[in-house]
């Protein structure tokens, strides 16, 4: 059984096949034959080189050619989820794994958009009117082009994911069960495990530009936690506003920065160090590549190896700087996360 999941930005697709990994469906991206070809050109990952490359792929190898890559992925695979199909090429390439159905997910617009601007991935907007045009655009394209409404069109399935998470686990289980699967939970991994009680941690962050949490283990025990904030006694972002700095580079660019709270990772480190903790030695869970004084931090208070959700697109000397001192480096999701201003 293969299960495409299509919805419109910020309607709980990925959320969704996160869900089914748990019943040992594994999620596979179209982008992310895209990305590989990126990397390959050394071209810097935005959506605008995203949709470019996935539009140059179809043309020159066929409509249906990432779906084609992503069948032959996946051929030994008893349950999978694809998603990130934009075009009718695609669903047609699909369409010839005999247990293929196409499931859309959808949320109301508003809901959306608040969604996308608490996620901060590469190329999302925080402005609705915005959100609004770039969405318009990206679904009525014609040929090689991406046309997410010609694609909801031929849904087999409609799923409403229009409150929280609960609800959406709920009717995920009774579809697989009305589709004549029996949900077999997947136990979480211990690296999952951490990750998911990080993503909870991260919603005590009080500042909205990057709502990051920082989970810190040792021997399968939680040893510390932290969350993006200002040091005690001091205001919030979300009270006052971001500071922000600017920073100039090397090469003569200029990033911009908030400087208003501490980093999750330096928070987690100093939660231990009050509590007389040690963390030598541990496991350091974080939403995305530490930056250069995490980095450093890190490496110094012992830990011995960094697990990120994603990676953070300045965070190449972070990289570096933990191969050189033997900090272990892995990520979750083969993608770039990126601020609007950076």
């Amino acid at each position: 059984m293969i299960l495409g999941l299509v919805g419109k930005y910020g309607s709980g697709k990925d959320s969704a096949a996160d869900i089914l990994k748990e019943y040992g469906f594994k999620h596979y991206s179209l982008s992310d034959e895209i990305r590989r070809e990126l990397k390959k050109k050394g071209i810097r990952e935005t959506r605008e080189a995203l949709i470019a490359m996935g539009n140059m792929l179809r043309k020159n190898q066929g409509n249906g050619v990432l779906a084609k890559r992503a069948l032959m992925t996946l051929s030994k695979e008893k349950y999978a989820t694809i998603t990130s199909i934009r075009n009718l090429g695609e669903v047609k390439e699909l369409r010839k794994h005999n247990k293929f159905k196409l499931l859309f997910i959808d949320a109301p617009q508003q809901m959306r958009y608040e969604r996308v601007k608490d996620r901060f991935r590469q190329g999302d907007v925080n402005d609705f009117e915005q959100f609004k045009k770039l969405e318009e655009k990206e679904s009525k394209g014609k040929g090689n082009e991406q046309q997410l409404d010609k694609v909801i069109e031929q849904a087999d399935m409609v799923l409403n994911n229009d409150k929280d998470l609960a609800e959406l686990k709920s009717k995920i289980k009774k579809l697989l069960l009305d589709l004549g699967i029996k949900p077999i939970y997947k136990r979480p991994s211990w690296d999952e495990y951490f990750m998911e009680v990080m993503e909870a941690i991260s919603k005590r962050a009080t500042c909205d530009r990057g709502r990051s949490g920082c989970v810190i283990a040792k021997d399968k025990q939680l040893l510390a936690t932290g969350y993006v904030g200002s040091p005690i006694g001091l205001p919030h972002c979300d009270e006052v506003g971001h500071q922000m700095k600017k920073m100039l580079h090397e090469d003569g660019s200029v990033t911009e920065h908030c400087v208003r709270t501490i980093h999750a990772e330096q928070n987690a480190i100093c939660q231990a160090a009050k509590q007389g903790i040690s963390i030598q030695g541990g496991t350091l869970y974080c939403r995305m590549t530490p930056c250069r004084v995490c980095a450093m931090i890190i490496i110094n208070s012992g830990i011995k190896r960094v697990v990120c959700q994603r990676k953070y697109h300045a965070g190449q000397e972070s990289e570096y700087m933990f191969k050189m001192a033997k900090v272990q480096l892995d990520y979750f999701f083969d993608e770039v996360q990126e601020y609007e201003k950076t």
